[in-house]
């Protein structure tokens, strides 16, 4: 069996405000293995994102770690000085932005970005560094690296700046890569290419992925287990082909249910009442039962917690706990 590269256990994340103090994430637990591509899924303020910037150590106050730990190859890494975790970040884990704009200087050439970060991690001399970078352009499918390596982030479009970014996040050949959301913000053509290219490249690279996105189609297309979350909270989590065919949770039935089939004609696509709760107005009890057509009694008072099924780990009442 691979080992465990990441493990994240009971991770709560809160916000301190003039009205209180915010849970955002609520004891979380997960493994990601040496190689694995695993996804992290749910709607907005779901709480996934919150959860990429912690294990990197990129959450901004007032948010703040509140309890639980993280370990990276058997080391714990939430409480490492700063400077410690910024070596750490970019070596061994890398990041991939929603968007790539705000990833990339302006002001220098995308060579002088990839060269500056391959030299920070990596015992190179600057001429080395260059091929180095060249190399990383040809492999994320830039075209003519030799002369693009010394354009601006402005000369390229959303998609190639994308592939930059992957290259950037790939530099130093961490052994884990945090993508959030890193297809949303372009073309549906773009982002088939870049969901093929991360696939490849953690193939090749044997680079472990944790894929942050609201979008189940990219999840089914490229993980190989998800965690669903809601209100800050793991509902299901397994491997994609169970979780995409055969959902426990209510959410992520209804998650599932949205999508629309090529197999298959129906009338209404199934839809999820009611909106994700505010951090303020999470309630008792699990935080989906306002919206589950199936809560009763005990889902109103009393929280579950993640337990076997015969495909997945499920935090429902319907399934015993």
């Amino acid at each position: 069996m691979a080992r465990s590269l990441l493990e994240v256990e009971r991770l709560g994340i809160e916000f301190n405000t003039r009205r209180g103090t915010l849970v955002a994430v609520d004891g979380i637990s997960f493994e990601i293995e040496e190689g694995e591509v695993f996804g992290v899924v749910g709607e907005s303020g779901a709480g996934k994102s919150l959860t990429g910037q912690a294990i990197i150590g990129l959450l901004e106050p007032p948010g703040r770690i509140s309890s639980g730990r993280i370990y990276l190859n058997g080391k714990r890494i939430d409480q490492l000085p700063y400077e410690e975790l910024r070596r750490i970040r970019g070596k061994k884990i890398g990041m991939i932005f929603q968007d790539p704009l705000t990833s990339l200087n302006p002001l220098y050439t995308i060579g002088k970005q990839l060269i500056e970060t391959i030299l920070t991690h990596l015992p190179l001399s600057h001429k080395e560094a260059r091929q180095r970078a060249l190399k990383l352009l040809t492999e994320v499918g830039i075209p003519a690296p030799d002369k693009r390596i010394d354009h601006y982030p402005h000369q390229f479009s959303g998609g190639m700046r994308q592939r930059v970014v992957i290259a950037l996040a790939l530099c130093a050949d961490p052994s884990l890569v945090i993508a959030d959301e890193p297809t949303t913000a372009l073309d549906v053509s773009i982002q088939a290419q870049i969901i093929a290219l991360l696939k490849r490249l953690c193939e090749e690279k044997g680079t472990a992925v944790m894929l942050i996105t609201h979008d189940m189609g990219v999840i089914a297309e490229i993980c190989d287990r998800v965690a669903v979350m809601y209100a800050g909270r793991l509902v299901e989590i397994g491997p994609v082909a169970q979780v995409v065919k055969f959902p426990q949770h209510p959410y992520s039935q209804g998650l599932m249910g949205s999508i629309p089939s090529l197999r298959r004609r129906v009338r209404r696509l199934t839809q999820i009442d009611g909106a994700m709760p505010r951090l303020n107005e999470i309630p008792p009890g699990c935080a989906f039962h306002p919206r589950c057509k199936h809560s009763f009694d005990r889902c109103h008072k009393e929280r579950p917690k993640l337990v076997e099924t015969s495909t997945t780990k499920v935090a429902c009442w319907l399934y015993g706990n």
